[in-house]
């Protein structure tokens, strides 16, 4: 079974595997190929256990190292791709150590961010690697910055925010557009509710009519947190501080 599904790998020249989980299903079925080959060879691996001397104390360095300047846009172009960071790293340059599948970024020996790896579109086009939470702060400033965004289309969490976005714009409305889409991943960025909003959105939608910010402003604020009342009984013999 386990030869089949090789030929099969081979043959296709592409990976079957589910997109939302593709490199651990391919790891997964890595380790079930090698698992397969060493059960074979389970009595030669043991004789060239006892002849090989002890590991290394400290682990090889498996990770390439790049110093990259943080742009006044909230992020860095390495390798052709564009990857956003944290606001507050505007300005600084970051050291970062390039994984096969992630980059582990360092202000100074501080790591700050680790962000997923990508590469290139293809020759001709560059790639993306965007966080709505690195780039609200200067979206809100710049709203209609969103029309002509490179990256719009990574920049969306989930569908619902696009689709709004797309819809608003139909109505021809581009400003009204902006701003409602952006305040709303604002809104979603600063009250964790990310997934609630996108599945309130998407009600909205499904019946004709478009969200109202203000009424789902108001439906996600934060839980206004009572003061208790505390009362402090003194115990026999004690008298309040004096002033």
């Amino acid at each position: 079974m386990l030869e089949n599904r090789e030929i099969t790998l081979i043959l296709k020249g592409e990976m079957s595997f589910a997109t939302e989980t593709s490199l651990d299903a391919y790891r997964a079925f890595v380790d079930e190929i090698v698992g397969w080959r060493n059960a074979n060879l389970a009595k030669r691996i043991a004789l060239e256990k006892g002849a090989l001397p002890p590991l290394p104390k400290g682990r090889t360095t498996d990770f390439e190292e790049k110093v990259i300047p943080v742009t006044s846009l909230g992020g860095s172009i390495l390798r052709r791709v564009f990857y956003t960071v944290p606001s507050r790293l505007i300005g600084h340059c970051l050291r970062v150590r390039i994984f096969d599948d992630r980059l582990e970024c360092f202000l100074g020996v501080t790591p700050v961010v680790t962000l997923r790896r990508a590469r290139p579109v293809s020759e001709s086009q560059g790639g993306h690697v965007v966080d709505y939470r690195h780039v609200i702060h200067a979206l809100r400033r710049k709203p209609m910055a969103l029309v002509n965004l490179v990256y719009r289309d990574q920049l969306f969490p989930r569908a619902a925010y696009k689709r709004l976005f797309e819809t608003m714009r139909e109505h021809g409305d581009d400003r009204r557009a902006c701003k409602v889409t952006v305040e709303l991943l604002a809104l979603a960025h600063e009250r964790a509710y990310e997934a609630e909003l996108a599945k309130a959105i998407t009600i909205d939608l499904d019946a004709g009519q478009l969200p109202d910010l203000a009424a789902l402003r108001d439906r996600f604020r934060p839980e206004t947190a009572s003061i208790p009342s505390v009362a402090v009984k003194l115990a026999r013999g004690s008298h309040p501080p004096s002033h």
